[in-house]
């Protein structure tokens, strides 16, 4: 149930792509405590963004989870943020990561919710 969607404006290679996919989908199972079968990730890249007026690289996260808490949302900002630095060279300050407790009847698997 673990959620995380990246856009940003630079463009990744698709071998690129395919692995930092895969990083994110540890990372937030490794952070939020669940089993990576329920992990999903997506990523949007080379897309048109400004932030602060210009347009140097950037992220927009979103990361949505069932029983996402607050001590657990500084520590996945900040394993995000090492992540985006090492893997594409955006600077923290030029990410925003929005960050969403889910109830588990509002969200829906396999034909059911997980409420």
């Amino acid at each position: 149930m673990p959620y995380l969607n990246l856009t940003t404006n630079i463009s990744v290679s698709a071998t690129e792509t395919s692995e930092l996919l895969s990083q994110f989908s540890q990372l937030l199972a490794q952070k939020t405590g669940k089993p990576e079968s329920y992990v999903m990730v997506e990523m949007t890249t080379d897309k048109p963004m400004l932030f602060a007026g210009n347009n140097k690289p950037l992220a927009y996260i979103e990361c949505k989870s069932i029983g996402l808490s607050i001590s657990q949302t500084k520590p996945l900002a900040a394993a995000i943020c090492q992540l985006l630095q090492t893997t594409l060279q955006i600077d923290s300050e030029r990410v925003y990561i929005e960050f969403s407790d889910c109830k588990a009847d509002y969200w829906g698997w396999n034909s059911s919710t997980f409420g």
